[in-house]
């Protein structure tokens, strides 16, 4: 049995350096992405500390975990007294399934580039102080399966976008002050109407064709 040629190897060793240069690019993109985070939000309590970004990826730091491939896959930031406001460099982590930032003090509005994170499971945003409006961008997250957006300060109509999310099994956008009426389609039928409550704009559940559905939105 003859030995591998030269060029064989060379050209082995050429793609198996260029897929690990791949995958550091990938993963100093995401930590970019994350530090930009975190220089957006005031940390009191120095939950980010670890969050260095001179290391080659973010999967050391704390409240960060990623899949075997150094990609994030998970930002676990709940109850962690963070003020300051999300960032549209986050629709950058492709692989991130849990997006768990709820219970802070986080102002401003949530980026339409969240639905570029196409392998999102869970969205956790509830309990801040976030405003705006939903973004009809969300609808494209077709593995979510939690979206829990209550007790925020959004406005608006709910995306109805957001009925084609197949895989949905949990909507809770209560205590807002959002306006038009309640979809009834797809994911929608059955979620509990507690989980609209306290929206004083928001009408009852939608009667298809008889209503517009964003209603009381002017």
């Amino acid at each position: 049995m003859e030995a591998p040629s030269f060029t064989f190897l060379w050209g082995f060793f050429c793609l198996s350096l260029t897929l690990t240069v791949l995958q550091l690019v990938s993963a100093n993109s995401e930590g970019d992405a994350l530090y930009t985070l975190r220089r957006s939000l005031s940390d009191s309590d120095n939950v980010l500390q670890s969050w260095d970004p001179t290391l080659v990826n973010p999967c050391t730091w704390f409240h960060v975990t990623c899949n075997q491939d150094n990609r994030v896959t998970r930002v676990d930031l709940g109850n962690s007294n963070l003020s300051g406001h999300l960032v549209p460099e986050l629709g950058r982590l492709e692989h991130l399934q849990y997006l768990e930032l709820y219970k802070n003090n986080i102002q401003g509005t949530i980026p339409p580039e969240l639905g570029n994170l196409k392998s999102l499971v869970s969205l956790d945003l509830y309990n801040n102080n976030i405003s705006g409006t939903i973004p009809p961008s969300l609808g494209k997250l077709k593995s979510l399966v939690f979206l829990r957006l209550n007790d925020n300060r959004l406005t608006g109509p709910i995306p109805r976008e957001l009925a084609g999310i197949s895989s949905l099994k949990v909507v809770d956008v209560s205590n807002n002050d959002l306006c038009g009426t309640i979809p009834t389609s797809g994911p929608f039928e059955h979620i509990p109407l507690s989980n609209f409550a306290n929206n004083p704009r928001l009408e009852g559940p939608e009667l298809l064709g008889l209503a517009s559905y964003d209603t009381n939105c002017s």
